[in-house]
């Protein structure tokens, strides 16, 4: 019987020692392979890694860096101690809050204008960059403009304004209005050096397609990125009480008329290139190129108010490329001078200028 214990023993210690031996050729085994694999797999890794963040730092040290310094408005807690403080602070506010003294139900003149506000165009009040900004009005005028052909003053370019984007009646040069206006603009540019116009003032400038711009591309991007503010049939959205616009209307009878600024196609397309959608800015524009212009195609297509523009451009060969009404010194056609391509016409334009030494 001990016999036979002692032979079953001596079986389990010799399987244990067989399975010990086994596990310690296998972990052998094992290590001879990461031996010479290893390496190669970790370096993998590693100048992927690298490549990786060389990447990065390549793309960050690449990546255009705007360093401009950019026009910016005075601050308003400046105004404290100034004099004219309250004149500034209404024309501010009329150039915000247009529609509450001008428009329908408005507290000064009722349906003088209609119905948008100034900041509309001019935005957050004329002050932002590439916004349609005043910051070069006071140091630019009075200054001779080739579509009236005669010099003009702030109060003519703000009446043009009114009569024009607002579709409105002129305001009274002498009106307290009209002089909050005016003191307001000059504050905004008070900094500005005489005959200069500031980086960041106006529109950005943005290349021409080398094709016309198409309404019907222009009216499919405007479902997908501009109705759901300013509505699918373009007239805009109020506010609860009806007394001004939260987005303003883009077409129809209480837009901007044919005789607007707006309505030439290259500055529509420069406005929403860089200040639409809503978020968009100069540095980080959310439409391309062809958007913008095929946007501003179905938008200036759209009905509007009609303005008698007969005594505009009294020299028509001093028109712009994108004036869309005729006659003209060229022989481009109004169909191509309000969709382009604009290349040519503007070409043919400096060939007039340089012949009147203009």
């Amino acid at each position: 019987m001990a016999n036979e214990n002692d032979k079953n023993l001596l079986n389990v210690v010799s399987t244990l020692l067989n399975l010990i031996m086994f596990l310690l050729v296998l972990l052998i085994a094992m290590g001879i392979l990461l031996y010479h694999y290893m390496p190669d797999y970790v370096s993998s890794i590693e100048v992927k890694n690298v490549a990786s963040n060389s990447s990065a730092i390549n793309a960050t040290n690449t990546e255009p860096k705007d360093s401009v310094k950019y026009w910016q408005a005075p601050d308003i807690a400046t105004l404290e101690g100034n004099s004219n403080k309250d004149l500034i602070l209404y024309g501010k506010d009329l150039i915000a809050h247009t529609s509450e003294y001008f428009g329908e139900n408005g507290k000064i003149f009722n349906s003088s204008t209609n119905g948008m506000n100034c900041q509309n165009c001019h935005l957050d009040a004329g002050t932002r960059v590439f916004g349609n900004n005043y910051s070069a009005v006071a140091s630019t005028y009075p200054k001779f403009r080739a579509r009236s052909g005669a010099m003009e003053n702030i109060y003519k370019r703000v009446n043009d304004c009114f009569e024009r984007s607002l579709n409105g009646k002129a305001l009274d040069t002498a009106s307290k209005e009209m002089q909050g206006i005016f003191a307001y603009i000059k504050w905004l540019g008070k900094d500005v050096p005489k005959g200069t116009s500031p980086e960041g003032s106006g529109l950005k400038k943005l290349a021409f397609l080398e094709r016309a711009a198409i309404p019907e591309n222009g009216k499919n991007i405007y479902s997908q990125k501009c109705a759901s503010c300013h509505q699918a049939d373009g007239l805009g959205l109020m506010n609860g009480d009806k007394t001004a616009y939260t987005n303003p209307p883009l077409w129809g009878e209480h837009s901007y008329n044919d005789g607007a600024g707006l309505f030439r196609m290259s500055n529509f397309a420069k406005y929403i290139k860089y200040n639409m959608p809503l978020g968009a800015s100069h540095n980080s524009p959310q439409l391309t190129d062809e958007e913008a212009w095929d946007i501003a195609a179905f938008v200036n297509s759209q009905s509007r108010p009609h303005k008698n523009i007969k005594k505009d451009w009294p020299k028509i060969e001093q028109k712009p490329f994108d004036h869309p009404f005729g006659p003209y010194k060229d022989e481009f056609s109004e169909e191509q001078h309000k969709y382009g391509p604009f290349k040519a016409i503007q070409d043919k334009i400096a060939s007039f200028k340089k012949e009147l030494n203009v």
